[in-house]
């Protein structure tokens, strides 16, 4: 488990983290998402320890990252796949990462057949890819089999085979009950991976909640209902917190009631029903809309909205 709690860094005059709290569940894969500048790598870098925070903890298991004995066997950490000398192979980066706990050749050897770079594990660093990168860091962070994982755009670099290959490995480490921190841009593939989200944006806590709650509690939702009765329905349907839309005969979009409420006013009242499909947003449009006033560096000519709207347990 990941506790942060008060976390506060600043800059000079720039505050990257501000009163920044959550916590990280052992057993389902996490995902970590703001916009660039939102404070995700330094909230990563104060949870292992490379950042001092200036208020508030950041613990693992319990304890500070550096007052475990054997941090590499606690917690494995992804934040910069290229931070290997160039002339080091493989395998001698990770003997010598590993000489550090006593984590000897044979547990290196595994590490890189399961990150698929057995071939390649006396080749120099310098020549490998993005993706061989991307691949020589995953090995590092799960070289000391660590209850902990958090890893920092794995998936950068890789091919679709890799991508898979990624999503598959966490979801299965989580499943044994390790705790898995994972940060993307691709809200895509976060859709696939994740089951859980913190989002952060200007340094504070905008929502932490389930994935599958995520885009009804930002973007809310509506219904689809089809039915030859559409013009009766809308008439029961209608009232306090619902709205009731239609662009085509037959065919309703309500919002503010949920599916099953509206199968049941439709049965009790004797309303066939063609179809009844909730519609809700994707991951990528409930997070911007939910980030979009806490983007610090924004595209020429977008738009900006209203401020974020109170999606999950803000402790800011």
């Amino acid at each position: 488990m990941i506790e942060v709690n008060g976390l506060v860094k600043r800059y000079g005059e720039k505050t990257a983290v501000n009163g920044l709290t959550f916590t990280v569940r052992a057993g389902i894969v996490t995902g970590f998402l703001g916009p660039n500048g939102a404070g995700k790598s330094t909230t990563m870098r104060m949870i292992m320890g490379l950042d001092r925070p200036m208020a508030g903890t950041a613990t693992v298991g319990g304890k500070a990252y550096a007052q475990w004995s054997a941090p590499l066997t606690e917690v494995g950490a992804l934040l910069e796949a290229r931070a290997i000398h160039p002339g080091l192979t493989a395998r001698q980066y990770l003997l010598a990462l590993g000489a550090t706990e006593g984590i000897g050749a044979r547990r290196v050897r595994e590490v890189l057949d399961l990150v698929g770079l057995g071939g390649v594990a006396d080749r120099r660093a310098k020549g490998f890819s993005l993706g061989m990168g991307q691949r020589l860091g995953i090995a590092a962070a799960l070289l000391g089999n660590p209850r902990v994982l958090i890893l920092d755009e794995p998936v950068n670099g890789l091919d679709a085979e890799g991508v898979r290959w990624v999503r598959t490995l966490l979801k299965d480490l989580a499943a044994e009950g390790r705790t898995v921190l994972l940060s993307s841009h691709l809200m895509s593939e976060m859709e696939l991976t994740a089951e859980h989200l913190i989002v952060i944006g200007q340094g504070r806590l905008l929502a932490d909640t389930s994935l599958a709650g995520f885009a009804e509690r930002v973007a809310g939702g509506s219904v689809r209902v089809r039915s030859p009765e559409a013009v009766r329905l809308r008439s029961l349907l209608l009232g306090q917190g619902v709205t009731v839309s239609s662009d085509e005969p037959g065919v309703l979009t309500v919002t503010g009631m949920e599916s099953d409420q509206i199968g049941a006013i439709a049965g009790r009242n004797g309303i066939i029903l063609y179809e009844l499909v909730p519609q809700r947003a994707s991951l990528e449009e409930a997070f911007l809309e939910l980030t979009g006033g806490a983007v610090e560096y924004r595209s020429p000519g977008a738009r900006v909205d209203a401020a974020p709207v109170g999606a999950g347990r803000s402790r800011s």
